[in-house]
């Protein structure tokens, strides 16, 4: 499998370089024929720490220079290094700890009880390597091997970052009444 040849070329790299591989993803001619091939690679700083553009740039020229010599994609592809961002992918059964108590977004691969897709907070991975899910109408649990894709769920923290913005303007606009009325009271007394 082509992916599993990139991870044993990219993942030491990225290593050895100070990061964890998130994804990796390659991605065919396009379907107009013309499209150049894409591999796309997600990794984030093995330290707590936010990923940067200069990090991209250094995973990006590294990653170039050793896939140039194992030489693993037979055809033209464009190289592309991101971070996770904040709907970052769940790909480990790790991250199901690691993210624990955050909301998260899973689709299996067969459906539950009609249902394939279901968001809800990461209740944690249990001693049997379940992954739990509290969702709306109950807990679901379900393996690692029955996903097909699994993310964070950003909603709440823009919900969060939307309520405090609003509070800031609300306090500002306050602000800007009191010193307004400052203003015409200063010049009331002037006068």
């Amino acid at each position: 499998m082509v992916s599993e040849k990139l991870n044993k070329i990219i993942e030491p790299t990225l290593n050895d370089l100070g990061f964890s591989l998130v994804r990796v993803r390659f991605s065919g001619v396009g379907a107009d024929g013309k499209a150049r091939s894409q591999l796309q690679i997600m990794a984030e700083p093995i330290e707590s720490r936010e990923m940067t553009v200069e990090d991209c740039t250094l995973i990006s020229r590294q990653l170039a220079a050793v896939l140039d010599v194992e030489d693993p994609i037979s055809e033209a592809y464009q190289l592309e290094v991101s971070s996770p961002g904040m709907d970052r992918p769940l790909t480990r059964l790790a991250d199901f700890t690691r993210f624990s108590g955050e909301l998260a977004k899973v689709s299996l691969l067969q459906a539950r009880n009609g249902q394939k897709r279901f968001r809800g907070r990461l209740g944690g991975v249990d001693e049997g390597n379940l992954i739990h899910l509290d969702t709306g109408t109950g807990r679901v649990s379900f393996a690692f091997e029955e996903i097909d894709t699994a993310k964070i769920d950003p909603t709440e923290f823009f919900s969060t970052l939307k309520q405090q913005l609003r509070r800031d303007e609300k306090k500002n606009k306050a602000k800007d009444a009191s010193a307004q009325d400052d203003k015409a009271s200063s010049e009331t007394d002037a006068g």
